[in-house]
């Protein structure tokens, strides 16, 4: 399972699955996830806007990735 690191809240899908390696080009993200070739915790996702937050897992082609983001942390300035 690949690990994607994300520094933010969320990551919309098409760029999830640009990080991790699974597409080349936003261009191909959007295809492969329109035709439903791309599924977000075991359910076919065919919106590339799709939000993914930590813990979110999602697979394509064979290959599966999970979202990792940092603890949130809290600062007084």
């Amino acid at each position: 399972m690949v690990n994607v690191k994300i520094r933010d809240e969320f990551i919309k899908l098409g760029q999830a699955m640009k990080l991790a390696g699974f597409v080349d080009s936003g261009a191909e993200a959007k295809e492969v996830i329109e035709e439903g070739k791309v599924t977000v915790a075991g359910e076919v996702e065919t919106r590339r806007g799709k939000k993914l937050r930590n813990g979110d897992t999602f697979a394509y082609d064979g290959k599966e990735a999970e979202i990792s983001a940092p603890a949130a942390t809290t600062e007084t300035k």
